[in-house]
């Protein structure tokens, strides 16, 4: 480590929340660069990969299950659809809904994306073991469910 770079305090680096958030901070960086390779963002791999896990949905329900904002799904949808992976077309059940699907372009790409995501995983976390690797992930998913009181 450069002497000269600058420190938090050693209180606070040795406290859990301020280790996840550098943790966070990092693992952000490194999946924007590997999504930034495809020319897409974290919002259109989230919406890719809710597609191609559950099939065609509407822009609302995909914004709720991938925890985005409606008005931010409408930009991502848009950027997709020009990009020729997903389809938006009118619900048969109720023509005011828009219905996304994937095109075969689009699942490519998403399962290129998962193929990026699972590289960076294992460049974030390469000084841990499996067994670490798999206990960090329970502990985390542990916080998580305990916070979100799921």
């Amino acid at each position: 480590m450069d002497a000269t770079a600058p420190q938090s305090p050693a209180g606070l680096r040795t406290t859990p929340s301020w280790l996840l958030n550098q943790a966070a901070t990092h693992a952000g960086r490194l999946i924007s660069a590997g999504f930034a390779v495809h020319d897409l963002r974290g919002y259109h791999y989230r919406l890719l990969a809710a597609l191609a896990e559950s099939g065609p949905a509407s822009q609302a329900d995909l914004g709720r299950r991938c925890a985005i904002d409606r008005s931010d799904v409408v930009a991502a949808v848009n950027d997709l659809t020009g990009r020729g992976l997903v389809v938006r077309a009118p619900d048969p059940a109720d023509r005011r809904r828009n219905v996304i699907s994937l095109t075969e372009a689009g699942a490519d790409e998403a399962h290129r994306m998962a193929d990026t995501v699972a590289r960076v995983q294992d460049d974030l976390l390469a000084p841990l073991s499996s067994a670490e690797r798999d206990q960090l992930t329970r502990l985390l998913t542990r916080l998580l469910e305990h916070h979100s009181g799921h």
